[in-house]
């Protein structure tokens, strides 16, 4: 870590939020796997059609075990492409079972996959809320970021989950959008580049969404890697460190989330995950040692990247937290 960049516990301590600590555990996230049928740039799991790395069903079990024990209230399935696990389907169904509110994190070109035509109505039919990632509402910037063609299959996705119900006012099936930047620089105010969004969407496509999440891009994984190629990596990081906003650090996802891993390692957060940061500080690392007092109040594993997460208007994976 570069020296002029104050370290993320002193930031805390400077505010009085050392040590971050849980609050709770109000979302049970799951990565599915690696797997996807993209390979994007700026992809903090690293995930691509290569990857093999897949979770087992003992793993899954536990988790729905867990949903209905814990009566943990909301389940936040993502990957990869989640969609890409064959017992994907079967784990919906079993969490919606369990009383819990599912969510499932899509990339939108899946659908345009073999076997994946009946996602939508599938997902309608469980009432599944779906968040969909989508570079911009602009066909040169996404294929910049996700290849060419990729606007179109996205716009043509958005297309078909309208016509169900989705992201239509009124019909309770939630489609929230994700944005990330394309480069080294934090996000305008989500409200702002929502309503950009809306607008043009609407204006150019008769697409229509609920609400749109604005992410920080994470200095870890292939974006790291991009950063230091380009030799902006400890810029980038003096830039979100100076952005440092004590109220988004307040109220940063990993305070009331667990995040499991593929192979049922439990983590803060989904950067965490990428990092091999497992929780830490005296509180149970896997599935099967789950212990939700020790969980539930555990000291957050923080470091560098975590400046991304508490910049500007704040970064989580339901937008930002200022």
């Amino acid at each position: 870590m570069p020296a002029t960049i104050t370290p993320f516990d002193d930031a805390l301590k400077s505010c009085g939020l050392y040590p971050l600590r849980a609050d709770g555990i109000a979302t049970l996230q799951m990565n599915l796997g690696k797997k996807c049928n993209q390979a994007c740039n700026h992809c903090h799991v690293e995930a691509g059609p290569n990857r093999t790395e897949m979770m087992g069903e003992a793993v899954m079990d536990r988790c729905i075990a867990l949903l209905e024990s814990e009566r943990i209230p909301v389940l936040d399935i993502t990957g990869g492409a989640p969609e890409l696990h064959p017992c994907y389907r079967a784990f919906v169904e079993r969490a919606r079972a369990t009383g819990a509110t599912v969510m499932t994190r899509c990339n939108l070109t899946i659908l345009r996959e073999p076997g994946m035509d009946d996602l939508p109505a599938f997902w309608k039919a469980h009432n599944v809320a779906i968040v969909v990632s989508l570079p911009y509402f602009r066909r040169e910037e996404t294929d910049a970021v996700r290849g060419k063609g990729v606007f179109e299959k996205s716009v043509e996705a958005l297309k078909r989950l309208n016509e169900i119900g989705y992201g239509v006012e009124g019909s309770g099936l939630s489609l929230n959008l994700v944005y990330n930047p394309a480069g080294a620089f934090l996000p305008a105010p989500q409200e702002a580049i929502e309503g950009q969004f809306r607008a043009e969407l609407k204006k150019n496509h008769g697409i229509s969404f609920n609400h749109l999440f604005a992410l920080t891009n994470m200095p870890i994984a292939r974006f790291k890697d991009h950063l230091i190629r380009k030799n902006t990596h400890e810029g980038y990081l003096q830039r979100l460190a100076g952005a440092f906003n004590p109220g988004a650090a307040e109220n940063v996802m990993c305070r009331s989330m667990i995040s499991v891993g593929w192979d049922g390692f439990l983590f803060d957060c989904d950067f965490n995950q990428m990092l091999n940061l497992r929780v830490n500080h005296g509180a149970p690392f896997h599935i099967n040692d789950w212990n939700r007092h020790a969980l539930a109040g555990r000291q957050i594993v923080t470091g560098p990247h975590c400046y991304g997460c508490t910049a500007g208007q704040g970064s989580s994976c339901g937008g930002k937290t200022s």
